[in-house]
């Protein structure tokens, strides 16, 4: 048996590329097979050399990979955010070296009390624990679950245990091919292709599971796309003009049953619009009225304290309400540990970054007589808070303004995971964009409906209402997490006895 070791610099410098072509199994490439054979390699890197070697590995690998997959925050602190570019450098590096923390703990974890390559450690232990820590990554310090492995698998046959265990169940089904792919390497037990097959077989055959039913008739669905410049967005001059464009691209669409507008599309608060644009939201009214169409827009609220004020959504047409976003994007629109950050990052030229956080559980909103599911910009990235909404959501609405990321990747990344929310939930999600990519997306995560970036324009489609509930919706992350603990459980009563399944032998 014959092992991939390469400890000198080597091993070090494959970690680095592994984890640097690793973002292309993402979107806008979205070369899936990547994210079983990249983890795989790294996997093989570990074996045979010290913990704190491993930990330099996982380190390099996660620089990579993180360098190189959200290197579109620094568009965000230094084109719009106003960080000279210096300064946007060092933030954006510090903010990736805390990322590629998470593979470099597990390297040294792994290798420090896992030093043999037995079955029990490759099969059981490896994939649970790095889909432990992607969780990990998914809740501390408010959780950045971006590129975790499940979504680069929106497209591959693994997606048939989304809708079942959630994206984390798709990023262990991920790991667990790599890891059986490390231990054919290893050992030479080709009877380990057959679960391969078996794996992805599986996957295939659950994606032609309808786990939710059509209620209701299709909708008529518009998706207005202001693509409003960032750096004019906020500006007093350019407020009501932005405000008007969405109007009359709205006006142009008086036959859709709904009509969606962005994250704050309207960059007043829904007090101030009745001071500087007086008869506006009347209009609007006036529209639902004569047309029967119902709007869902993006707009802030301030309450009456003249402190408190929310990133809303707000519906006005059958039924009127409003959601308020509950997670909200640190030092975007809130400044955590104040006391610590907060005159270092007044430098940050942020507009209105001291939101108050919506409740967890909010009514959903009613358009058409639908109950919507509705999160606003990063909040779709977390399965479980959108599936607060559900099941009683028929639809699921997302509004957002991936305007702060440019011409970059990250919007094609965050259309990928609003994909997966759709699959999970066996729901149509529809994206409303201020710069785009706007889309409408059917219950197995395709997208049906899709506009151009960086263009003035309107999304019409068909909405077609789901009701039922997936595992996951049902389970939550619950279930996933008991099976990953059992497998480390496993893994580590098997790791103190003498185990020969397939013939494996401790190196």
């Amino acid at each position: 048996m014959k092992s991939l070791s390469l400890q000198g610099r080597l091993g070090d410098i494959l970690s680095l590329i592994a984890g640097g072509l690793l973002p292309l199994a993402f979107a806008p490439l979205s070369l899936f097979p990547l994210a079983v054979l990249l983890p795989a390699l790294l996997f093989l890197l570990w074996q045979n050399i010290s913990p704190k070697r491993a930990f330099w590995r996982g380190l390099l690998f996660g620089i990579g990979l993180f360098g190189i997959g959200v290197s579109w925050v620094y568009v965000s602190f230094h084109q719009f955010g106003g960080i000279p570019m210096i300064g946007a450098i060092f933030m954006t590096a510090g903010f990736v070296l805390a990322l590629a923390l998470y593979p470099a703990l597990l390297g040294w974890l792994l290798t420090r009390f896992f030093p043999n390559n037995t079955l029990s450690k490759i099969v059981l232990v490896l994939p649970a624990a790095w889909t432990l820590t992607e969780w990990l990554r998914g809740w501390l310090f408010t959780g950045f679950p971006w590129l975790n492995l499940g979504y680069s698998q929106i497209d591959s046959p693994l997606n048939g245990f989304a809708p079942l265990l959630g994206v984390y169940g798709v990023s262990w089904m991920t790991v667990f091919t790599a890891s059986l792919l490390v231990y054919l390497f290893n050992f030479k037990k080709l009877i380990i292709l057959p679960m391969v097959i078996i794996i992805w077989g599986s996957g295939w055959f659950l994606s032609g599971v309808s786990w939710t039913q059509p209620v209701n008739k299709p909708l008529d669905i518009a998706l207005i796309q202001g693509n409003v410049p960032q750096e004019y967005k906020w500006l007093s001059s350019f407020q009501i003009p932005s405000m008007q464009r969405y109007l009359q691209l709205s006006q142009a669409h008086r036959d859709a049953d709904i009509i969606i507008w962005p994250e704050t599309a309207v960059p007043l608060f829904y007090s101030d619009v009745l001071t500087y644009a007086p008869g506006f939201l009347e209009q609007l009214t006036a529209e639902h009225t004569t047309y029967n169409t119902d709007f869902l827009i993006g707009i802030p609220i301030l309450l009456e304290d003249g402190k408190t004020y929310f990133n809303s959504v707000t519906s006005i047409g059958t039924q009127s309400g409003a959601y308020y976003k509950h997670h909200l994007v640190p030092f975007g629109e809130y400044i955590p540990f104040q006391s610590f950050f907060g005159n270092l990052l007044k430098l940050l030229d942020v507009p209105m970054s001291a939101f108050s956080p919506g409740a967890v559980q909010q009514p959903n909103l009613h358009s058409m007589g639908e109950p919507i599911g509705v999160s606003i910009c990063y909040e779709d990235v977390f399965g479980e808070l959108v599936r607060n909404s559900l099941p009683t959501a028929t639809l699921l609405v997302n509004v957002s303004n991936d305007a702060w990321f440019g011409d970059s990747i990250a919007p094609h990344q965050h259309l990928e995971i609003a994909r997966m929310r759709a699959l999970e939930s066996g729901r149509y999600l529809l994206r409303a964009t201020n710069t785009g990519i706007s889309a409408v997306i059917d219950v197995k995560g395709k997208i049906t409906a899709q506009a151009p970036q960086f263009k003035i324009t309107t999304l019409r489609a068909k909405a077609q209402p789901y009701q039922g509930v997936t595992p996951y919706i049902h389970f939550g992350n619950s279930l996933v997490m008991i099976l990953l603990l059992l497998c480390m459980l496993g893994g580590v009563i098997k790791s103190t006895c003498f185990f020969s399944f397939l013939g494996a032998k401790a190196i």
